[in-house]
C-alpha cells in the first residue's frame, strides 16, 4: 500500500529537535504530492528560530510558507526543499520543483506553491533557491550601477551571493569581507576578491553588510564615499545593532536602507511578483561553481543528531539534507 504520511523536522524547544510522523491530507485537483529529494539549512534564520531568538513582535511576520505550529515552540520551520512531483496536473506530474517548505520527506501543497527547475539546474543545487531570491532582492535594493566599487560584509551563503551577482554587472570592483579567514577559498572558487576587514577600500559607492555584525556595519561606514548607499541585509533577532553615526556620517551625506526577502523593492513591484523573482532566481543558480555554496550534506534520516552540530559550526554555508 502507499504510503499515507511524511516525516517532519521539527524544533521541539530551544536547543532540541526531533522528527514527527504526519498524515497527508487527501489531495484535490488543485494539490500535488511531492516526495522530497534534498533540502537546504538557511543557517542564519533557522539558527535564530532553532535557539528560541525569534522576537515576539516578529511571530507573524517570521512565519514561513508552510510553517506548523507557533513561535516560540514546537515549531516546523525551513523553506529549501527541493522534490519530486508524485501526483497532480499532467503539466507537473514528474517535474523536479522548488517549494518554500520545511523540512519533510513527503508532503502535499497547492500547485501553485511550486516552481519547476530549469533543466540546466541539478537538484541538489536548487537548494540555494530561497538564498538567490533573496541575494537578488538586495542587489535591487543596492542599485548597484556598471563600474560601481562594491563592498560586501559576511561570507555567508546571501553575502557571498550578493557579491557574485554584483561581480557580474559589468565594470563593477567588488570585495567580499569576513573575519573567517577559510572563506578565503570560497570567495576565490567564486572568482570574487577577499579582504580583511581593515583592508576593505575606501570610497565604495555601494557597501552591503550581510553579516549580522554591528562592527561590519561600523567599517561600511567608514569605508563609504560621499552619498554612498549602505544596505542592511542582516537579521538581527532580538538582538540590538549598534550604529556610530557621529563622525563624518552626516557629512558624507551616507544613506542607509534595510532590504528583506519578503516585499520586492519599490521600483520592480509594478512589473515583478514573486513568481517571476523565483524563476529567476532558479535561473541564474545554473552556475556549476556555485556548488562551493554548499559545505555539507546529512542524510534526513540522522539529521536530528546532527542538526545542533551543523548550526553551531561557522565553517557551514548551505548544509543539505538527502531524502
Amino acid at each position: 500500500m502507499p504510503k499515507t504520511d511524511g516525516q517532519a523536522l521539527w524544533f521541539e524547544e530551544a536547543g532540541r529537535c526531533a522528527l514527527r510522523s504526519e498524515p497527508l491530507p487527501a489531495g484535490c485537483e488543485t494539490e500535488i504530492l511531492v516526495r522530497t529529494l534534498f533540502s537546504g539549512i538557511s543557517r542564519g534564520t533557522e539558527s535564530l528560530v532553532f535557539d528560541g531568538h525569534v522576537p515576539e513582535s516578529e511571530y507573524e511576520r517570521m512565519r514561513a510558507p508552510h510553517q506548523a505550529g507557533q513561535f516560540p515552540f514546537p515549531v516546523k520551520y525551513g523553506y529549501a526543499a527541493v522534490g519530486m512531483v508524485e501526483e497532480g496536473p499532467q503539466y507537473l506530474a514528474g517535474r523536479t520543483i522548488f517549494c518554500l517548505h520545511p523540512h519533510q520527506d513527503r508532503f502535499r501543497v497547492p500547485a501553485s506553491a511550486v516552481h519547476p527547475l530549469p533543466d540546466d539546474l541539478p537538484p541538489q543545487r536548487a537548494v540555494l533557491a530561497a538564498n538567490m531570491e533573496t541575494a537578488l532582492n538586495v542587489i535591487w535594493d543596492a542599485g548597484i550601477q556598471p563600474g560601481d566599487r562594491v563592498a560586501v560584509f559576511g561570507a555567508g551563503v546571501v553575502g557571498l551571493l550578493v557579491a557574485y551577482l554584483a561581480s557580474r554587472v559589468i565594470g563593477t570592483d567588488v570585495v567580499i569581507s569576513d573575519i573567517e579567514p577559510d572563506r578565503t577559498r570560497t570567495a576565490r572558487a567564486l572568482g570574487l576578491r577577499f579582504a580583511e576587514p581593515d583592508a576593505v577600500p575606501d570610497d565604495c559607492d555601494v557597501l552591503v553588510n550581510a553579516s549580522a555584525s554591528s562592527e561590519a556595519l561600523a567599517t561600511a561606514l567608514d569605508r563609504a564615499g560621499f552619498e554612498a548607499r549602505i544596505v542592511e541585509a542582516s537579521w538581527y533577532g532580538e538582538r540590538y545593532a549598534e550604529i556610530p553615526l557621529g563622525g563624518a556620517f552626516h557629512a558624507k551625506r551616507l544613506c542607509i536602507v534595510s532590504s528583506q526577502v519578503a516585499v520586492l523593492p519599490a521600483g520592480h513591484r509594478a512589473r515583478w511578483d514573486t513568481r517571476r523573482r523565483m524563476a529567476k532566481a532558479l535561473e541564474l543558480l545554473a552556475e556549476n561553481r556555485l556548488d562551493h555554496l554548499i559545505s555539507g550534506e546529512t542524510p534526513f534520516q540522522t539529521i536530528t543528531a546532527d542538526y545542533a552540530g551543523i548550526i553551531g559550526s561557522s565553517a557551514t554555508l548551505c548544509h543539505r539534507i538527502r531524502y
